[in-house]
């Protein structure tokens, strides 16, 4: 099971995680209690029904710190599965595995807490045509990850960072003088992609007729929405943003919006409850 996420580096990854629980020391616990010699097989076993996301990661801390481990995966990430899933089966020495499993178990519980969220979402908005998004709320140096357990859910990533496309938002049209304003500036800067923030209908035809390529449709309720849907007319793609819950999105969904993004699948996801049943072998 390999795990290839441009721009992650995963044995950094692997290295800086352990390193923090491992500290100057090391496991003392397993160290002291657990015989140098003692095998450990078990599972990763779901307790609830979860999207899975980040099993290979986890897999990889087990062989990180017992390169002879067994481990083998009964289903893949993007997987939904339900409760009492066996997940993962793994066989190695009991020292490594237990000091393994804590960060192994953090980032699956993790990962899996925020496909499983999305993967709500994106169900509460089937056949309407809408596009779930995720946004750059996440966690800082986690990002990659977050943003690739959102896809496993059923997202699509908005943009990664500051650099892929320009976002421009209250503040910056308050500081730029107006939308129009704001937006001429980014196109006369070679900008391709301009994703306009909007909070009233009135900015809708400057930011358009100034080039906008994109517009944030900012907290606005569902039949406000459905007006301003109407005016752009399908000259650009349009995104709800701003406030959205698993119980409103279906009604924000079915205005007609190309987009609606959701801070709350990283800020505010709950870890997947996963636990590791070691059994000696």
């Amino acid at each position: 099971m390999t795990f290839d996420l441009p721009g992650f580096d995963l044995d950094a990854f692997l290295t800086s995680t352990l390193a923090e629980d491992l500290g100057e020391i090391g496991d003392i616990t397993s160290a002291a209690v657990i015989p140098a010699e003692a095998r450990f097989h078990g599972a990763l076993v779901s307790r609830d029904a979860i999207a899975v996301a980040g099993l290979p990661i986890a897999a990889a801390f087990f062989r990180r710190l017992d390169p002879h481990a067994t481990v083998e995966a009964l289903v893949e990430d993007g997987d939904k599965v339900g409760r009492g899933t066996t997940l993962m089966r793994i066989d190695g020495a009991a020292r490594a595995m237990l000091t393994a499993e804590r960060s192994a178990l953090n980032t699956l519980q993790h990962l899996s807490g925020i496909a499983t969220l999305t993967r709500a979402y994106v169900d509460a908005i089937a056949g309407t045509g809408a596009t779930l998004l995720d946004t750059r709320k996440t966690i800082p140096g986690l990002r990659l990850l977050e943003k690739y357990a959102t896809r496993m859910g059923g997202a699509t990533n908005h943009r990664m960072g500051l650099w892929d496309a320009a976002m421009i938002k209250d503040n910056h049209v308050a500081v730029a003088g107006g939308v129009g304003e704001a937006v001429a500036r980014a196109r006369r800067a070679g900008i391709e992609r301009i994703i306009v923030e909007v909070d009233r209908i009135d900015q809708i035809e400057p930011a358009l007729a100034a080039g906008a390529t994109h517009l944030l449709l900012d907290n606005m309720e569902a039949s406000t929405l459905r007006g301003a849907v109407t005016l752009v007319g399908g000259r650009v793609p349009t995104e709800a943003s701003g406030g959205v819950r698993l119980d409103t999105i279906r009604a924000i969904a079915e205005t007609g919006i190309t987009y609606i993004s959701v801070g709350r699948l990283t800020q505010s996801a709950p870890a997947a409850d996963i636990g590791l049943d070691l059994a000696i072998a």
